[in-house]
């Protein structure tokens, strides 16, 4: 909606509309689901956080809704599946309006709420094994050495510029909205 006009600014805001609620009801449903048929996991062992990397010094349990535990324990974390719904329905208010950048800007809030939702939920599992539980990957099993790290911080420090610069290139580029006169005469786009 925010690179075009006329027909297909119009097909965009339907299309649009439709995604938010679909987003809504898939999320709420999905929630659903995880509370009631998918069973989460829980660390029953004492967690070492400082340690040697090792997923199999834990013990882990599945039980029913152990998914939504981070949830009671940290009340706050509450805020991402709420940013997850308000973001989907406000984009699919300011759709209707044809605010074109706030409906952009809404629909990122709902991406990070989802995203976050499922992080907040999980941790700190980040791969868990259905085959065995115990050797499911946490947060402290997947760390790197020092060495690791370091060499990371190096290549990061030299890519992160160049892809900062191709991407600013990019931008410029596709800058501006792309109408059917533009596309017909062929100019002034990347179409």
């Amino acid at each position: 909606m925010v690179k075009t006009e006329g027909a297909v600014a119009a097909r965009s805001r339907a299309f649009g509309s439709i995604a938010a609620i679909a987003t809504i009801v898939i999320f709420a449903l999905g929630g659903l689901w995880l509370w009631a048929g998918i069973d989460g996991y829980r660390i029953t062992s004492a967690i070492v956080t400082d340690g040697p990397s090792n997923p199999l010094a834990k013990t882990v349990e599945q039980a029913g809704g152990a998914w939504f535990d981070n949830y009671a324990a940290h009340p706050w974390m509450m805020i991402a599946p709420g940013l997850g719904f308000a973001g989907a329905a406000l984009a699919l208010v300011l759709f209707r309006a044809r605010r074109e950048v706030p409906t952009l800007l809404a629909s990122a809030v709902s991406i990070i709420g989802i995203i976050s939702t499922v992080g907040l939920s999980m941790f700190p599992f980040i791969l868990p094994s259905s085959i065995a539980p115990g050797a499911s990957l946490t947060v402290w099993d997947a760390s790197s050495s020092h060495l690791t790290l370091f060499i990371m911080l190096v290549v990061t420090a030299f890519f992160v510029p160049l892809i900062v610069a191709y991407t600013s290139w990019v931008y410029r580029v596709l800058w501006g909205k792309v109408d059917e006169k533009n596309i017909r005469e062929g100019k002034g786009h990347a179409y």
